[in-house]
């Protein structure tokens, strides 16, 4: 009986470890249902180990308009022209990648954030390279966040990321990262 409990285990762990690495797969299609929602940003929540800091970010394909759940009552989506987000309060905001004010013809990230005393939403462009990897923020006591990234179909050379951090009293610094982990661009932190 202990046999086969065992070999059962064996299965079950198996097919665990394969599981993140195929829905990582490069070309893997995506769901259309909304990732669920993250837990409440705490300061330990979104300190990202070393190891996970350092490991490429899958980006999530999405359909223009598809609205994205990105927690905490914030929901983005991307259309040809740009990024869309918009705020728990309904409050919609716009970013867009064709009206010149950001150079696509090499690597760069935007920052935008909003928040409060219990946290932030940070969201953004990474844009100029089809090999983006991570977008990760840098806080000013060296805590570090790595985001989500979304794009849309085709391997565009621009996507949208975002996180939440908890309070603070300055910007994160934001850097852009391709896949082998060279950092292709980054946004300087700043004190409110």
């Amino acid at each position: 009986m202990k046999k086969y409990l065992l070999a059962a285990a064996g299965v079950v762990a198996a097919a665990l470890i394969a599981a993140p690495s195929a829905v990582g797969a490069a070309g893997a299609p995506a769901t259309p249902a909304a990732a669920p929602a993250p837990a409440k940003a705490s300061a330990a929540a979104h300190v990202a180990p070393a190891a996970a800091a350092q490991a490429p970010a899958r980006i999530r394909t999405v359909r223009s308009g598809e609205r994205v759940d990105a927690g905490q009552g914030y929901t983005v989506w991307l259309t040809e022209d740009g990024k869309h987000w918009a705020d728990p309060d309904g409050f919609e905001n716009f970013r867009s990648v064709v009206d010149g004010n950001i150079d696509r013809s090499q690597p760069g990230v935007s920052h935008q954030s909003e928040g409060g005393p219990a946290g932030a939403f940070h969201s953004g462009l990474f844009y100029g390279t089809k090999k983006a990897g991570r977008v990760e923020l840098t806080d000013a006591e060296g805590h570090k966040t790595v985001a989500t990234l979304v794009a849309l179909p085709g391997h565009p050379d621009w996507g949208v990321w975002y996180t939440h951090t908890g309070a603070s009293k300055s910007s994160p610094s934001v850097a852009l990262y391709d896949r082998a982990g060279k950092r292709l661009a980054d946004l300087p932190g700043r004190t409110f």
